[in-house]
């Protein structure tokens, strides 16, 4: 069920994140949107002329986050018109960032602007007066160029066939430009890694830094309550290769929706098109039997090396660059965070966690952290850690463990779920369920830059990871997952 109301906090929120953009652009819309954000300096001025003069990055308001609730007849419309604002964003960026590619500043901001109009009048017309958005939708149609948010921190200077493009915007304003970019509150309060770190220069680049001098910045959790136990699947580390660009929970029946290519464990068949029942009569690689789809965005070393995607949609063709890296690692574990007890998941839950496109929206649902093992009492948000010899990049994805007891997804997919609080309670009306927790681990080749797969516009950029989940576990094996949990004991 897709339907669910938001509350006054969501809405605040969105107002706040419409604020950030309009800041940007500024009251003379369209001309101030095209020349908006901090002028590069001589040098790099001189670099972005003879690059085509490229920007930075774009910045639009993210439509779906506002989303209060959507008819169940109108959904597959209104996933349809987000998929394309997405594709427009994303040829808006290409034809800035590729020479010869596209026309000016002015016009392809313009040109953007009228697109988006088009699509966000239909969206708002199928959504219905509940939806959430204005009927007035000019605010949400401009978008702004944000030079602040370019970093040299991973692949957005390497050409889309894989060689090395020009770096020359390197150097801007660091990543910690992100921070605050917003003012929203985080998801029901909840705070994510915030170690934003401010290291120099490495030998990789200003968006990596040295693990072992980062301060340790997490503690053991303490777990006041009897709910100890943990419950794991082993679902191998996606040995059969099941990668694809899609995003079923927030792009359904949308091929590309994701514009950047996901690993997969668990089901088999996980792609855009995958319905309830077609997810239930799949195979899974999880030995317990567990069916559920557990995905990510793709790791890729850029070593000089090209992957088969690299002129296909999701790899080469948006921006997304270099050879797959296979996880050496791959953990799926349920347990409560604060010990308290929790209550079965319902079958096709969908949960997301952390923000793809966090580099334009702000952290405040930047749920992701990187670190490396041996060093996992530190965790960064927004860097990429460079680890010793023989100690492998890890990702660790935390996902919301409270649910409203209703819904399996929400209109913006995130207000059916929530965080806990440091004392495990959840928000009024809401209960405990197993919290899931995404450990992936690479061995990273020593000296050379990696980068997770983004949208093209968000550059990158490692505060934008993400994970997603689809509950398809029997009933039986829910309520072992709970029993386990509850009565402080290691199932799997």
């Amino acid at each position: 069920m897709r339907i669910h109301k938001r509350g006054k906090a969501r809405r605040k929120a969105f107002a706040l994140l419409l604020a950030g953009i309009l800041a940007v652009t500024g009251a003379s819309a369209l001309a101030a949107a095209a020349f908006a954000g901090q002028r590069p300096s001589r040098s790099q001025g001189a670099a972005a002329q003879q690059a085509g003069a490229r920007p930075g990055t774009v910045a639009c308001a993210d439509v779906g986050t506002a989303l209060a609730s959507v008819p169940e007849s109108a959904q597959q419309d209104v996933d349809q018109d987000l998929a394309d604002l997405d594709v427009q964003v994303a040829d808006a960026y290409r034809s800035l960032a590729e020479p010869g590619s596209g026309g000016g500043e002015q016009q392809v901001m313009g040109e953007l602007a009228g697109k988006r109009t088009a699509t966000l009048r239909k969206l708002v017309a199928s959504a219905g007066p509940d939806s959430g958005l204005p009927e007035d939708v000019s605010g949400l149609a401009t978008c702004a160029i944000r030079r602040d948010l370019v970093v040299d921190s991973s692949a957005q200077d390497y050409a889309p066939d894989g060689g090395s493009g020009d770096g020359g915007q390197n150097g801007a304003a660091g990543q910690n430009g992100v921070t605050g970019q917003n003012g929203a509150a985080g998801q029901n309060g909840a705070a994510g890694p915030r170690n934003l770190s401010s290291g120099g220069r490495s030998a990789l680049g200003r968006g990596f830094v040295d693990i072992r001098t980062v301060t340790p910045n997490t503690a053991r959790p303490t777990r006041t309550g009897p709910a100890t136990g943990t419950f794991t699947s082993e679902c191998g580390l996606n040995e059969n290769r099941h990668l694809n660009p899609d995003n079923v929970i927030v792009a359904p029946g949308v091929s590309n929706g994701a514009h950047h290519m996901h690993d997969y464990v668990g089901n088999l068949v996980t792609d855009a098109f995958s319905t309830n029942g077609r997810l239930a009569n799949a195979g899974t690689t999880c030995s317990n039997g567990d069916q559920s789809a557990y995905y990510w965005p793709v790791l890729r070393v850029l070593d000089g090396q090209a992957e088969k995607d690299a002129r296909a949609p999701g790899g080469g063709k948006d921006r997304n660059v270099g050879r797959i890296l296979q996880p050496a690692e791959v953990g799926i574990t349920y347990d409560s965070a604060a010990g308290n007890r929790v209550q079965p998941m319902t079958r096709f839950l969908r949960i997301i966690t952390g923000d793809a496109k966090a580099l334009t929206n702000g952290p405040a649902n930047a749920h992701a952290s990187w670190s490396c093992t041996g060093f996992e009492d530190r965790q960064l948000a927004d860097k990429y850690p460079i680890c010793p010899d023989g100690s492998r990049v890890v990702r660790t994805l935390k996902f919301p463990d409270c649910w409203d007891g209703r819904n399996t997804d929400s209109a913006n997919h995130r207000t059916h779920t929530a965080f806990s609080r440091a004392d495990g309670s959840c928000p009024r009306n809401f209960r405990a369920i197993p919290r899931l927790t995404q450990r992936i681990a690479y061995d990273v080749p020593t000296g050379v830059r990696f980068a997770v797969d983004t949208f093209p516009e968000q550059l990158h950029n490692p505060i934008t990871d993400h994970g997603d989940f689809i509950n398809v576990m029997s009933r039986d094996l829910l309520d072992q997952m709970a029993t386990c949990i509850n009565e402080g004991r290691r199932c799997g």
